[in-house]
């Protein structure tokens, strides 16, 4: 096995139909967001070659999906096997076109993305009994015990639109479901940083995936995104994005009848109760200023604090933001690394403008760290804020911390029901009874209890704006495929 160095596949090329081609675009130059220098060159597809790339997952549906469920899974575990032997020269990637800091890149990005491959190794019933029914005689027929039998089938082809944040583990959060089901797949990442689903293209093809199976064509044009997502031979669109682009999506979807998993936006509230424990609900709410540098649609980014705390968290998230260390994130020591591009650095930045403008206190952050290179936001934290600031309703997918306070329980719930999103919302209290009666009243996909751990067989999707449908673990196999019935007397 090779190192995971530069390979056929790295150099500006797409992959269709099993082969590497040459883009007619050309190529575009990858930026780190660290360094600001050059990571790489990332070919430019034509709509042509999208709709090739899809007819050629088309074709190769019929075979994949009539494979044995274990000859699929093992070629899912062997792409996982190959995805761990190299996860140091894979981070290294992922880092350089992410900015994520070391820990991230291998645990968090390629850590998570082998993680998935493994999990979606693993065989399951694809069929199961339904409770047989007792049928009086009648117009359709005479009486009868009917049995009944579910069974999942796969959708056909996949167009797999995926995000920025995470190269490795979204992709393969996709794409391992998609194939285990017995679909295939056409997968657009994202143009900032797509070398590392290239890099994930050469060890499924290692790991033995058929041709045409997997194709990935990428591209800064809008145009190649919408070829994929509007051609004719693509079944189901799976997107994670921002909530605009999902409904230009959802659009095409509903035009075509199209299959879709959304996974989109977040405006995570964190309730942090008057019994909470603040050094749990800090580490947690903290973690908006350091994982991902806030570019993470999970992000306790909205913190509604009971009053009888709201001084005392105002000053330790104050105090927890001010020594996080901000720079090159391949320093041991770095835990604030850089946002994925000097746009978005300008469009965070605008928010904490904006935020003061409103009324908003800057109690700590808000101004650019004084670093030579980089597309870098200090950790910033805003209090004094009410729900109605567009920084409190709006996405800002930074290192931004917007704090509210509330007195009642009933008032804390309110606030945090009353956003446009609701992917995934936080309770702290001592009073685990208290915390989790509160969780059940929350409009959202997901509540974290005491924590901002994750299950990764919890169902995980959104409610309003945050995403239609459910994935990870079980429901993941449900999301990538169709239920089918058949019916017997019995």
């Amino acid at each position: 096995m090779s190192d995971g160095g530069k390979q056929e596949g790295d150099g500006g090329k797409l992959f269709v139909g099993g082969a590497w081609v040459e883009p007619d675009g050309g190529c575009y130059e990858v930026t780190d967001p660290a360094t600001e220098g050059t990571v790489g060159r990332a070919p430019e597809a034509s709509p042509e070659q999208v709709r090739a790339a899809c007819a050629a997952a088309r074709e190769a549906f019929g075979p994949w999906s009539r494979t044995a469920p274990e000859e699929r899974a093992a070629v899912l575990a062997r792409a996982a096997d190959i995805i761990r032997a190299r996860l140091v020269p894979y981070a290294e990637l992922a880092q350089a076109e992410t900015g994520a800091t070391t820990a991230t890149a291998r645990a968090m990005q390629v850590g998570v993305a082998a993680a998935r491959f493994r999990r979606y190794a693993r065989v399951e019933p694809a069929e199961w009994p339904v409770q047989p029914q007792i049928n009086e005689a009648g117009p359709m027929g005479k009486a009868a015990v009917m049995g009944a039998l579910a069974a999942r089938r796969p959708v056909g082809v996949v167009a797999c639109v995926t995000s920025y944040n995470n190269p490795w583990a979204n992709p393969a959060g996709k794409i391992a479901p998609a194939l285990a089901m017995g679909n295939t797949v056409v997968v657009k990442p994202a143009p900032q940083d797509p070398l590392s689903v290239y890099r994930m293209a050469r060890a499924l093809e290692e790991a033995g995936v058929p041709r045409g199976v997997v194709n990935v064509v990428s591209g800064r044009s809008v145009a190649v995104g919408e070829a994929a997502v509007e051609s004719p031979d693509v079944d189901m669109v799976s997107f994670t994005g921002s909530t605009a682009v999902g409904q230009r999506i959802a659009e095409v979807c509903g035009r075509h009848m199209k299959r879709q998993l959304m996974e989109l936006g977040g405006k995570g509230a964190a309730l942090v109760l008057d019994d909470a424990d603040l050094d749990s609900a800090v580490a947690g709410i903290g973690t908006t200023f350091s994982f991902y540098s806030g570019q993470i649609c999970t992000a306790p980014t909205r913190v509604l604090a009971q009053r009888g705390v709201y001084g005392r968290l105002v000053d330790r998230l104050a105090g927890y933001a001010r020594r996080l260390r901000i720079g090159d994130p391949r320093e041991p020591d770095t835990v604030v690394g850089p946002v994925i591009s000097a746009a978005h650095r300008d469009r965070v930045e605008s928010y904490v403008e904006l935020g003061c403008k409103e009324g908003a206190v800057v109690v700590t952050g808000g101004e650019r760290p004084p670093l030579e290179r980089g597309f870098y936001v200090a950790p910033t934290l805003l209090a004094d804020c009410t729900n109605d600031l567009r920084v409190a309703r709006e996405e800002i997918f930074g290192p931004v911390v917007v704090v509210i306070p509330f007195d009642e329980e009933d008032e804390g719930v309110a606030l945090a029901n009353d956003c446009d999103y609701g992917l995934i919302d936080y309770v702290w209290s001592a009073d685990v009874a208290r915390a989790f009666r509160v969780a059940r009243q929350l409009r959202t996909g997901g509540v974290g209890v005491n924590t901002v751990g994750r299950n990764m067989e919890a169902p995980f999707g959104g409610f309003r704006k945050s995403g239609v449908g459910r994935d990870v673990g079980s429901y993941a196999l449900h999301a990538y495929s169709e239920v089918q019935s058949i019916v017997w007397p019995g």
